[in-house]
């Protein structure tokens, strides 16, 4: 079965998350949301996304199925969707949720076709922030679709484990840690590692070939995403993949792109000191958007470093490859490919970054490729006018 994941204006609500990939491959739970219709659909994605993004993520010429890339499968949703005939499509009221017709069907012919009406409440992603608050529901509805029927891995005795949902993928291990799944499931990935002196309490997803560093403290509602380092302390964020926070310092209620890297004793800040509801730079707004959130930290997208002892106020976008350091709180709207802190921002020059990056690529064997560099040159193109 092949299945085509389209994106809609929760793209561009998405940024600067979205700018490097479509919505269906964000990391939301334990799976990306492509992953997650992938294994309950048995199936092959493809991508309808903007042009620039087609290239690594392209569509499946011969699937009759679209979905919503943004909205995350239930079982509800999974029904009415296998319910569907040809020349249908399914609805929440004005928002696309699917539809059954062959690959090319303009938007005026989707507006002809039958539409079938779904009411129940769905868990879409349309802001960043919404990866974080939806993280606890979709890590346990994971962890129950991954885990269902199979036999975890043996724990070494050296752990305090307390509760009985904790499951291990073949290599995956702790020593000399305390694993607390009375109030949510933790699951530790294939050859991952928790090391000595580590306290986790569930709901928490370890990802493939990623590490937790000894000592560190981690709170509910988190996911390390593969090929991740971290340290410190972690609450309710999402850090999708490739990327470090190996050290003391504070993250909280954020979400971290791939190929980042936080320096030693960084903080965000997650608590305006007046309690006031958080306000997040919104590309779509070209404005200061409010969250409604008491609790909402930073959103941090592909490629973006900082230096040690960085700190970061309430609601912080940091865009994709921006390099920040330096003393004090540098502005909570960090544009894309900036360089500077505090006491100001320059470009960073394109060249510069691609230096970077293939160097940071290099240490995990992969090539930094020509797709990533359009990606990114395209990414540097659209996002000028917020640097000059």
């Amino acid at each position: 079965m092949t299945i085509n994941l389209f994106d809609d204006n929760a793209w561009a609500s998405l940024r600067p998350l979205s700018f490097t990939r479509p919505v269906a491959d964000l990391r939301v739970g334990i799976l990306t949301i492509a992953q997650k219709w992938e294994q309950h659909l048995n199936a092959k994605t493809g991508y309808l996304t903007v042009p620039y993004l087609s290239v690594k993520y392209p569509a499946q010429p011969d699937a009759s199925l679209s979905i919503n890339g943004s909205v995350c499968p239930d079982e509800g949703l999974l029904e009415a969707i296998d319910r569907l005939r040809d020349g249908e499509v399914l609805k929440q009221e004005d928002l696309l949720l699917a539809y059954r017709a062959p690959f090319g069907t303009s938007p005026e012919e989707l507006n002809a076709l039958k539409s079938v009406a779904y009411e129940p409440s769905i868990i879409r992603i349309l802001h960043p922030e919404d990866i974080f608050k939806n993280n606890d529901i979709e890590l346990r509805k994971d962890f129950s679709l991954l885990t269902k029927g199979r036999s975890s891995a043996i724990l070494s005795s050296t752990n305090v484990i307390l509760g009985d949902q904790v499951f291990v993928e073949e290599g995956g291990g702790a020593e000399c840690a305390t694993l607390n799944s009375l109030n949510g499931p933790i699951y530790i990935g294939k050859n991952s590692q928790i090391w000595e002196g580590a306290h986790i309490r569930g709901s928490f997803a370890l990802c493939h070939d990623s590490q937790v560093k000894m000592g560190a403290k981690i709170y509910g509602q988190t996911t390390i995403g593969p090929f991740s380092r971290v340290g410190g302390e972690i609450n309710n964020a999402v850090i999708w993949g490739y990327s470090s926070k190996g050290h003391e310092g504070y993250l909280g209620n954020s979400v971290m792109g791939q190929w980042c890297n936080i320096g030693a004793d960084t903080n965000n800040s997650n608590l305006k000191n007046n309690y006031a509801p958080v306000k997040i730079w919104d590309y779509t707004q070209d404005d200061f958007r409010e969250t409604g959130l008491l609790f909402c930290g930073m959103i941090m997208a592909d490629h973006a470093k900082c230096g040690i002892n960085t700190m970061f106020n309430t609601g912080s976008v940091i865009g994709v490859g921006a390099n920040v350091f330096g003393a004090g709180f540098p502005k909570t709207f960090l544009p894309d490919f900036s360089w500077g802190g505090a006491q100001g921002f320059e470009t960073y020059r394109l060249d510069k970054m691609f230096e970077t990056a293939e160097q940071v690529l290099k240490r995990r064997n992969l090539p930094f490729e020509e797709v990533e560099r359009n990606i990114l040159t395209a990414v540097f193109e659209l996002t000028k006018s917020y640097r000059s």
